[in-house]
């Protein structure tokens, strides 16, 4: 495990990189270190586009936020409709996509003016947690963490970016949902862009997939494991993946197709509090503080965490 205060680092955990606080605390180019979130926000996801802005949603309401980099001031933009916004993405256009966790929702976003441009119902059934989005060319992916039949949601999307439909892809082969605990989370595609590749965060695995079929296959990660994997950032052949509890980022090295991968490192930071996700600008990764071991009030303090990428 990994400690905040006094880092500990287990027989298990190998090849943590610690920031010290001077690397912490201050960032070149320009870019901060760290963005203060308004006080009850209680933060999951975050995206990051071509600009130099953040957005996170909020998982009291809705609402999603978003932050300069360069000063860390920010403004809601976009209100939310009272229910959590989960993971989100921003695509090359400029929009938002949402998942809407227990509602089994998902909503297309304007980033710029904070417009809903289209909501959509992914599960019909309960129970459901659309977790997370992957936005390809020409389908937005979703996970759901809590369905009883694994499948993923895909979002058609026309020549215009913008959705055309939405199919259930089930999922067979390797991956089998656990009663208790979040299954699917986090979603990217693979190097060569022909598969797709989820964690499941109560197991500790990761699964490739083949969007046309859903038949998944275990990634081999040479005996390694991943709990509390959550939300993930690919640049390359490198993966990020981010163990909430454990306060870590793992760094992993992914052949082309996906279907091997290795533990390089682990990223800690002292000032890592359950961060849930991870999305990057520049050499800059930047994760929320979803700080789940604390019970959320009004009052609760949250912020976003940047480190450097380690690549």
């Amino acid at each position: 495990m990994l400690r905040r205060a006094g880092v500990v680092v287990s027989a298990g955990i190998l090849g943590v990189v610690v920031l010290p606080p001077a690397e912490a605390s201050v960032h070149g180019g320009g870019l901060v270190s760290e963005i203060q979130l308004p006080n009850g926000w209680r933060p999951e996801g975050i995206a990051i586009g071509a600009g130099p802005f953040a957005y996170v949603g909020s998982l009291a309401d809705g609402d999603i936020y978003r932050a300069d980099l360069r000063t860390g001031k920010g403004a809601v933009v976009s209100q939310g409709p009272g229910t959590p916004t989960v993971g989100i993405k921003v695509d090359r256009r400029g929009r938002i996509f949402a998942a809407g966790g227990p509602t089994g929702t998902a909503r297309v976003v304007d980033a710029r003016t904070g417009r809903i441009i289209s909501s959509h119902q992914l599960s019909a059934g309960t129970p459901t947690f659309v977790n997370d989005v992957h936005v390809t060319r020409d389908t937005a992916w979703f996970t759901d963490s809590a369905t009883p039949q694994p499948a993923l949601y895909k979002m058609r999307l026309g020549r215009d970016g913008l959705p055309r439909g939405v199919e259930r892809l089930p999922l067979s082969g390797d991956l089998v949902f656990n009663p208790t605990g979040p299954n699917a989370n986090g979603i990217v595609s693979t190097p060569d862009g022909k598969g797709l590749l989820i964690v499941q965060s109560n197991a500790g695995k990761l699964f490739r997939v083949d969007p046309a079929t859903g038949v998944t296959r275990t990634v081999d990660l040479g005996g390694e494991s991943l709990p509390n994997g959550d939300g993930m950032l690919r640049h390359g052949r490198t993966l990020y993946v981010v163990q909430n509890r454990l306060n870590v980022i793992a760094v992993l090295r992914l052949d082309r197709s996906g279907e091997t991968a290795r533990v390089v490192r682990r990223i800690g930071d002292t000032r890592f509090d359950v961060p849930t996700t991870v999305a990057s600008f520049k050499d800059r990764l930047y994760l929320p503080n979803a700080r789940f071991t604390t019970p959320p009030t009004p009052d609760t303090t949250y912020n976003v965490v940047g480190v450097r990428a380690h690549r």
